[in-house]
């Protein structure tokens, strides 16, 4: 992980650091030492592109969440979703999953049995958004979307996740006010990118662009300056993940899969994960990712 001081439109770079888990790579750019979120995000991981080998699969056994909501969104691939609420959904490009945990959930995520024998393909992102004070505890949901806005000017094209950008809002639930979207440039594209948030980061995860003119290097998170309208264009042709939104001012605490504004809220879920006091996923009952040994590591912001 680097941080760079603000040089234009730019005010931190964080390297994200990539985990090697054989088939494929994961790259962990929040939480870092020197970042800890971008508005409501307090998890940013992007992985691949790869090409499993035939008979080999991504299997993410079930696992609990509290008090965030993960957001999954695929360039490449399918990932069978199950969660302890009974839900079932194929994640597959231009389609959004959004779990909130809540006061708990528990799911998991595995390449579709039709994708094995040839070998899945994975490249995507995962990001985690806290959820903000008095929302921490809300029952858990999931909802699954297509359909999203798409806004094309000139050869650049922004698929808008969640939140408002370009005069334009997509379905997607918000329980903070929230930014994100991928934008594709074509050759020679431009595409400008609004003040309004509170906080900005953008990532390039495929083909090369600049933001005002300032090269961007492939999978770092480059937070933008606040309050300052930006240009983003590729010479080339790329791909760009826009994301932020609203700062939260108070606490909030991070260890494994739990998030909360309570160091004693994370420690409560770990014992009622450990004592089997979450639900099971139907249809994936078997497996479970156990509590990790020894003194959890809190990371907590700001």
């Amino acid at each position: 992980m680097t941080a760079s001081p603000a040089i234009g439109p730019i005010i931190q770079t964080v390297t994200p650091v990539t985990h090697d888990l054989g088939a494929f790579k994961v790259r962990r750019a929040i939480p870092a030492p020197a970042r800890k979120m971008v508005g409501p995000f307090i998890f940013v991981d992007q992985f691949g592109p790869a090409r499993l080998a035939p008979g080999q699969a991504m299997d993410v056994r079930p696992h609990p969440h509290i008090n965030l909501a993960t957001v999954t969104w695929l360039f490449e691939g399918a990932i069978d979703h199950r969660d302890s609420l009974g839900n079932f959904a194929t994640i597959r490009p231009g389609q959004v999953n959004l779990m909130t945990a809540g006061r708990g959930i528990v799911h998991s995520e595995r390449s579709p049995a039709e994708e094995r024998p040839q070998g899945p393909s994975l490249y995507g992102m995962q990001t985690w958004l806290a959820l903000p004070d008095g929302r921490e505890e809300i029952d858990p949901a999931f909802e699954s979307r297509t359909g999203l806005p798409l806004i094309e000017d000139g050869g650049a094209s922004a698929r808008i996740i969640m939140g408002t950008l370009w005069g334009t809002t997509a379905p997607t639930t918000q329980y903070a006010s929230t930014i994100y979207a991928e934008i594709v440039l074509a050759p020679g594209a431009a595409l400008p990118i609004e003040a309004e948030a509170d906080e900005r980061a953008i990532m390039l995860v495929g083909g090369e662009a600049q933001i005002d003119d300032v090269p961007l290097t492939l999978y770092d998170l480059t937070v933008l300056a606040p309050g300052r309208s930006l240009t983003l264009r590729s010479a080339e042709g790329g791909r760009i993940m826009l994301m932020g939104g609203e700062a939260f001012t108070s606490p909030r605490h991070i260890w494994w899969n739990f998030v909360s504004s309570s160091t004693e809220r994370l420690e409560q879920a770990a014992r009622d994960w450990r004592a089997g006091g979450f639900p099971k996923v139907p249809g994936d009952e078997v497996e479970f990712i156990p509590l990790p040994e020894g003194k959890p590591k809190i990371v907590t912001h700001p």
